[in-house]
């Protein structure tokens, strides 16, 4: 296990180099540049050439990349174009919200979506069958843009019972956490219902069945546990989207994380902002997808790693 979590931690060098390489070149290929943005396409030449002076954005693009992959492996990563202050200042200001939004997202969601996915599986072709399949359903197809402006529109505007935006108050997580919750609720759902019903139908249930045990012991304590190995793969993957991926939600209702902080790093070529939170959300999901693997042997005493 040791020499697996070695590997493991070597194979995220590689990884996140080639992941901060291809988000450096993607953006400056694009048309314009912060200088341009922040000085306006009718500035005087004179001062937009002094401005990409200033921003080291005359430079060749080697010079920069160079220059800024060994400021980042000393913990610098720059100032922002557009705000000046340090990025490692406003990432962990960001940081800590985003966290909470996903966590209390993600409770949520495996709260709601792993019990309905298990009495699915148990009440199979029953009513509770169809419920939960619809509502897998609508949580995969419904944009989660369009539910975060009709939650807006009427627990905001008609009814005035929770607040449409900003944060503060424990209030101001409920509406974009039930929001950003219904893709991720509907695929583990999907999976418990998926994974359970296979794991029912495998010859070591109907010999514990044979055996006179109850139904509820069966379940969780002989099915369930390996039904969970692909519910957690699910997961983790989902944990890490979540945490990047909430950048609609973040912007509709004002919540000031990591996803709308990318979105306005985006907009503005701020490119010491967009490198740190590219390579901060990687260094995050590799992390999640290693814990994924290593929580595989505790649900598995098969599993092992060599």
């Amino acid at each position: 296990m040791n020499r697996y979590i070695v590997n493991r931690l070597l194979q995220l060098i590689p990884t996140i180099w080639g992941i901060y390489t291809i988000a450096f070149l993607l953006m400056r290929v694009l048309p314009g540049d912060a200088a341009t943005v922040l000085a306006g396409i009718q500035d005087d030449p004179a001062h937009l050439a002094a401005l990409r002076q200033t921003m080291k954005l005359d430079q060749p693009l080697t010079v920069q990349y160079v220059s800024f992959l060994e400021d980042s492996l000393r913990g610098n990563f720059g100032q922002s174009y557009i705000t000046g202050q340090p990025v490692t200042q406003m990432i962990a200001e960001a940081f800590p919200l985003s966290i909470e939004l996903a966590a209390v997202t993600m409770v949520l969601a495996l709260g709601v979506g792993i019990p309905l996915g298990i009495l699915s599986a148990v009440r199979q072709h029953s009513i509770w069958d169809n419920l939960s399949r619809i509502i897998a359903l609508l949580g995969v197809s419904i944009p989660v843009f369009w539910l975060g402006i009709q939650f807006q529109i009427l627990f905001g505007v008609t009814l005035k019972v929770l607040p449409v935006s900003g944060v503060g108050l424990d209030q101001h997580l409920i509406l974009p956490a039930v929001a950003a919750s219904g893709t991720t609720l509907a695929l583990l759902m999907r999976m418990t219902r998926a994974s359970l019903l296979e794991t029912l139908n495998q010859d070591y249930i109907r010999t514990a069945y044979g055996k006179g045990l109850r139904q509820r012991s069966v379940i969780w304590v002989h099915a369930l546990r390996n039904a969970l190995l692909p519910v957690i793969t699910v997961w983790g993957g989902s944990m890490a989207n979540l945490l990047s991926g909430t950048l609609l939600v973040e912007i509709i209702f004002s919540w000031p994380g990591m996803g709308r902080l990318l979105f306005q790093a985006i907009s503005t070529r701020d490119y010491p902002l967009l490198q740190a939170i590219v390579i901060v959300l990687a260094l995050l999901y590799a992390g999640l997808n290693m814990m994924v693997d290593l929580l595989y042997p505790l649900l598995d005493p098969r599993v092992r790693y060599g």
